[in-house]
């Protein structure tokens, strides 16, 4: 059952990346960015998956999970940021610092 999830979640994945790229054609940024955040969450997804095989896993595992999901969140803040007044944007970022440093806490230090 969990891999008929896992392969319903890849497909929704990749049919909304292949529409993002559609409707982003022309724009070699945005499609740049579609397909970096993709490459992204299928290394991240295969990090967690041994990082569950490993049950708890060791230091490099959790390593490449943390800097996956910080390289995440910063794509994403660098996207929504610009869009947003001044003091939001800075409230965006402040989250993004917030979410990478108590990643960083929940992994190594506690």
């Amino acid at each position: 059952m969990e891999r008929q999830y896992s392969a319903l979640g890849l497909g929704a994945l990749a049919f909304n990346s292949a529409l993002a790229v559609y409707n982003s054609w022309g724009d070699a940024g945005s499609i740049t960015f579609v397909l970096a955040a993709d490459a992204a969450l299928l290394l991240l997804f295969v990090c967690l998956h041994e990082f569950e095989q490993a049950r708890g896993g060791g230091r490099s595992i959790k390593a490449a999970v943390w800097a996956l999901t910080t390289l995440l969140t910063a794509m994403f803040a660098s996207r929504v940021a610009p869009l947003m007044p001044p003091a939001v944007a800075a409230l965006v970022w402040a989250m993004a610092v917030a979410t990478a440093a108590g990643g960083f806490w929940a992994f190594f230090l506690s």
